[in-house]
């Protein structure tokens, strides 16, 4: 074959090629599973996606603690989705595994199609982060996670090597086109500052993200506010927002400046898609159905009421810990799950 025939020929394969993948994905996304719905549970539009998820999120972290046993664990993530809690949070770390082994072994016997999957990957490059894909996707026994985001984008480079060549966001698009992830998001919980990088970053390469998650809570208002900077931004981009951190972990509730249900009111007074919290028993998972239940869009009154009981100790950030130490680093305590 001459150069020329060659040429062409390896062309017209790899457009081929993309325009398969192309059509993979849009598949994926357009084949949106219906999946049930409880009258108690508030139900929200994530972004720009066409899907609709619980505005009650529950999180991964929490179900793979040693401390909860695993059996129990599966009940109570199987009841959380009896209650019509959909969204499912979870991250390739988490207990080192366990959280997405317990998860997926609660996603059998139907439980699967009846929820939305998220989970984390900690790579930045693009062997990294499809090595951890690959594990989670065994681990959460799925061929296909709904949303994979970038986790702990905390460092200002972070978004320099996702988007590098032969960066992570290079094996997050590849994996989207062949169907095994469906949505691209990332998280941060540091600085608002790196969420507006990340979010200018990928502006700058054309990119879309579907997600971002970011600490939203009634005392982030009053310091280094993910709520007041980034918020307002991914809402013009119609990027959904998921609002972690509500409790800080669990350090705003010591502060005895709020009351657990009244917290995740004020998360859900914001124009967020999911309050991602996390539930590690019966009780914890009560509360959290009770929040949605009873939640009203509280009054400009309420909110100042609220934010006036959390200003003092809000200002030092001493019941922030997540953007104040290392202690929720866990990239920085482990920088080969970086790549």
């Amino acid at each position: 074959m001459e150069r020329r025939e060659f040429l062409k020929t390896a062309t017209a394969a790899t457009l081929a090629a993309a325009t398969a993948g192309a059509a993979a994905a849009q598949s994926a996304k357009s084949a949106k599973p219906t999946r049930p719905q409880s009258p108690d549970m508030i139900y929200r539009p994530l972004g720009t996606t066409g899907e609709t998820v619980s505005a009650i999120g529950l999180g991964g972290y929490h179900i793979g603690k040693e401390s909860l046993d695993a059996n129990a664990s599966i009940a109570l993530m199987r009841r959380a989705i009896d209650s019509g809690i959909t969204f499912m949070d979870n991250c390739w770390d988490y207990n080192d595994g366990t959280s997405e082994i317990r998860m997926g072994q609660a996603m059998r016997d139907g439980y699967r199609e009846k929820v939305f999957l998220m989970t984390k990957m900690d790579g930045r490059t693009k062997q990294e982060f499809n090595r951890q894909l690959e594990q989670s996707l065994g681990r959460l026994r799925t061929d296909t996670i709904d949303l994979v985001q970038f986790h702990e984008v905390i460092r200002f480079e972070d978004p320099d090597r996702i988007f590098a060549p032969g960066g992570a966001m290079e094996a997050a698009i590849a994996a989207r086109e062949a169907g095994k992830i469906r949505y691209i998001g990332f998280t941060g919980h540091k600085d608002p500052a790196v969420h507006l990088r990340m979010l200018e970053i990928a502006e700058k390469h054309n990119f879309h993200f579907d997600t971002v998650q970011m600490p939203i809570n009634v005392m982030d208002a009053h310091f280094r506010s993910f709520e007041k900077q980034v918020l307002p931004v991914a809402q013009k981009q119609n990027i959904a927002v998921l609002a972690m951190k509500t409790f800080g972990d669990p350090y705003i509730l010591q502060s005895k400046t709020v009351e657990p249900v009244d917290a995740l009111h004020y998360g859900l007074n914001q124009p967020v898609a999911v309050v991602i919290t996390g539930i590690d028993s019966e009780a914890v998972l009560d509360q959290a159905l009770h929040a949605a239940r009873t939640f009203k869009p509280l009054s400009e009154q309420q909110v100042a009421a609220i934010l006036d009981r959390t200003r003092e100790a809000a200002m030092t950030g001493n019941f922030e810990l997540f953007k104040t130490t290392p202690h929720y680093d866990g990239t920085a305590a482990n920088p080969k799950w970086l790549g």
